[in-house]
């Protein structure tokens, strides 16, 4: 006997990518910050006194909305705190999607938004990227057709790293009927010269919203933090109905806040794996990769058509104690994902590729 619903019992788990037992194993895989976090994190974790911890955290995360709304130029009504980004999609589809109503997506794109639909008991409604994963024109069209109460952009797009134009988002928003989430995950490995910014869009728009994460820019995926940015009118029916009491702890607040004061710091990081993407970028097209453009902490590269498979390619790598992700799904199993290390752990990906392919592989840093 289950005493599961029907929907949760027919649907699928989110997968998360691998995490090794082994600390010697590199991880090229689940699109972490290869650079610690700011110094003041540390600082910061020594002075916290744990007898603050027998009192409840700030229930709204008021100081680091504060803190957040700054740096970005916004109210501290206009910003959220919540349990790393994926808390603000449920928050989301909880708060502004009727069960039984679709939520539109792109194909492909971050695999936990189906899961959570599922959860939700909401249809999944996703239209197919162009060739060279650009956005078709018809998207907004297409889930307003389908009744999308929400839709969700991955902006850097995840797997495949290409950014959509600020002009994009703006012409989507325009047009849909729902709430439209610009997830930006990748955002801080943007080259500052392409000088995408869609905050500007939240004074045009009452239906966008923008996710951030600390996960990936600064160097804190252990600790689960992200917010949105958006009207207030979206906002404060999560900020102050469906968010679950006391949803970031003490600790997790004061940590958040001495990361996002160093900017300095995290700009450093986001600028070296800049520099390596271009590296690790230039080595792969070497060894007969075919890569994709890419503003992200990541490259999607597909194995060359007159060599190992990328299954085997993958199995060859974490055998010798190096992971990259392999979805296996239709039209990405011939293609591997790939984060941004350190140079060191860059070079060591690039010899292991070598010993496959017989390919000189330029050494150095």
């Amino acid at each position: 006997m289950t005493y599961e619903r029907d929907n949760i019992r027919a649907m699928q788990g989110y997968t998360s990518g691998e995490q090794p037992d082994d600390a010697r194993t590199i991880k090229l895989n689940t699109n972490e910050n290869p650079y610690p976090p700011a110094p003041g994190v540390s600082e910061a974790l020594r002075a916290f006194d744990p007898i603050d911890l027998r009192r409840y955290p700030p229930a709204t995360a008021r100081p680091l909305r504060t803190q957040i709304a700054a740096l970005h130029g916004l109210a501290e009504d206009e910003v959220i705190a919540t349990r790393g980004g994926d808390e603000l999609l449920r928050l989301l589809i909880t708060t502004f999607v009727e069960p039984g109503r679709a939520i539109g997506t792109t194909r492909p794109s971050y695999s936990l938004y189906g899961v959570l639909a599922a959860i939700h008991d909401s249809p999944v409604f996703e239209v197919d990227l162009t060739d060279d994963f650009g956005l078709p024109a018809d998207f907004a069209a297409d889930c307003n057709r389908n009744d999308c109460a929400l839709t969700l952009i991955v902006n850097p797009h995840a797997p495949s790293g290409r950014l959509f134009s600020a002009e994009e988002i703006r012409a989507v928003a325009s047009e849909s009927k729902g709430v439209v989430l610009v997830d930006e995950a990748y955002v801080d490995f943007v080259d500052p010269g392409i000088r995408y910014d869609v905050l500007p869009l939240l004074r045009e728009f009452d239906n966008l919203i923008v996710l951030r994460t600390l996960s990936k820019g600064y160097s804190l995926a252990g600790l689960r933090l992200g917010y949105g940015l958006g009207p207030a009118s979206l906002i404060q029916p999560m900020l102050q109905k469906t968010r679950d009491s006391y949803n970031l702890d003490a600790v997790s607040q004061v940590i958040a806040a001495s990361a996002l004061a160093d900017q300095t710091y995290a700009r450093s990081t986001w600028e070296k794996v800049r520099s390596e993407r271009v590296r690790m970028e230039s080595a792969l097209q070497g060894l007969g990769f075919t890569t994709w453009p890419t503003q992200t902490n990541f490259l999607l590269a597909k194995v060359p058509d007159d060599g190992p498979s990328a299954a085997d390619v993958y199995a060859h790598l974490k055998n010798r104690g190096v992971l990259v992700r392999f979805f296996g799904t239709a039209g990405m199993d011939d293609k591997l994902r790939v984060t941004v290390g350190t140079p060191d752990e860059n070079q060591r990906l690039l010899n292991l590729l070598n010993e496959l392919y017989g390919t000189s592989t330029a050494e150095g840093h």
